[in-house]
């Protein structure tokens, strides 16, 4: 009950011992209440592992890609032509697959459009698919519906080129939606618009890789154009969207002989996996591409890294090992 105190200066109104007692432990109970929650949180959002071993025999996956809405990676398999995910407990679940689909190599998440893009090739990997007319021949431009694993789209490529040899490798989306797709054994770079129309983006004997891979890793950059990279010399190249035959070499003393997949980390900074010699390159350019340097680099070890993706502020780089290995890695590169 409320009253007045004698001693307290007029129209003063004093709360009994009882009642302030109260108030204050309720105000300790919302602050109790604030850290609970502030405590859950750290709880369900742990550190990223540095490492992801997983269970899938001869898998011999080449792509990866990030799922950050759904907490997940994407992996492609050279062995079994199947798009699965992986979970950070090491979780292996296949996420799409059809019969056209030998070998799928480099992946790309346009997660704003809702689409898993796969490129589709056949260098005799697939040990279900024997003395194919596919092979060598086919390079094709995957498009997977993320909420339901279902195939929207199978793009052909080589049929641009029928008489030539052909191994859809990575590719690029830029801001538009279209997708460059790099052909390691033609050298070219084709495009596939958002309405699935195909052409030839680029064709230039400078891309080719001889009688080795040519053209792999690329990235698309937001001032508008290419960046990508010939396995078997390690040549860099910065392509214009608007002026593709006007495309130059970036300079550069790092080698980087067997560039496979690349990851633009920021406008500056390009992350380059040479598998051939078991390093991740951080190359730098103070130039837009004119020139780069390298600024670190990462040793995997013997394993035959391919690809590489963003996961926040960290990268993971993908171990295949070969095509027959029990499982493999996924693996939190540091400088």
């Amino acid at each position: 009950m409320l009253h007045f105190s004698p001693s307290a200066p007029s129209g003063a109104l004093v709360l009994p011992h009882v009642v302030r007692r109260a108030a204050l432990a309720i105000a300790m109970l919302g602050l109790l209440a604030g850290c609970s929650k502030e405590i859950e949180y750290e709880m369900l959002a742990p550190e990223a592992p540095a490492r992801i071993s997983v269970p899938q025999a001869a898998l011999s996956p080449e792509g990866i890609q990030w799922d950050e809405a759904n907490k997940r990676f994407y992996v492609s398999s050279r062995t079994k032509g199947t798009v699965g995910t992986v979970r950070d407990d090491s979780t292996y679940t296949e996420f799409g697959k059809d019969s056209r689909l030998i070998s799928t190599i480099g992946l790309n998440l346009d997660a704003g459009r809702q689409r898993l893009l796969a490129a589709v090739s056949d260098n005799g990997f697939n040990p279900s698919v024997v003395n194919a007319p596919t092979k060598g021949k086919l390079a094709a431009l995957a498009i997977f519906n993320t909420s339901t694993g279902a195939l929207s789209s199978f793009v052909d490529l080589g049929g641009l080129r029928p008489t030539q040899m052909h191994f859809a490798n990575d590719m690029a989306v830029d801001k538009d939606g279209n997708v460059y797709i790099t052909d390691s054994m033609s050298p070219i770079i084709y495009k596939v618009d958002l309405q699935g129309t195909a052409s030839v983006f680029l064709e230039n004997a400078q891309l080719s890789g001889g009688t080795g891979f040519g053209l792999n890793g690329i990235v698309y950059h937001p001032d508008g154009y290419l960046l990508t990279a010939k396995s078997s010399d390690g040549t860099l190249f910065k392509v214009p969207i608007a002026n593709p035959a006007g495309f130059t070499t970036v300079t550069k003393t790092q080698s980087l002989v067997g560039a496979d997949g690349l990851l633009l980390f920021d406008n500056s900074t390009l992350l380059v996996v040479a598998g051939s010699q078991s390093t991740v390159f951080r190359m730098t350019t103070a130039d837009a591409w004119a020139s780069t340097t390298a600024s670190g680099s990462f040793a995997t070890g013997a394993v035959s890294p391919t690809t590489i993706t963003k996961r926040g502020s960290d990268a993971y780089v993908l171990y295949p090992y070969s095509a027959t290995a029990p499982r493999f890695k996924i693996v939190k590169v540091s400088f």
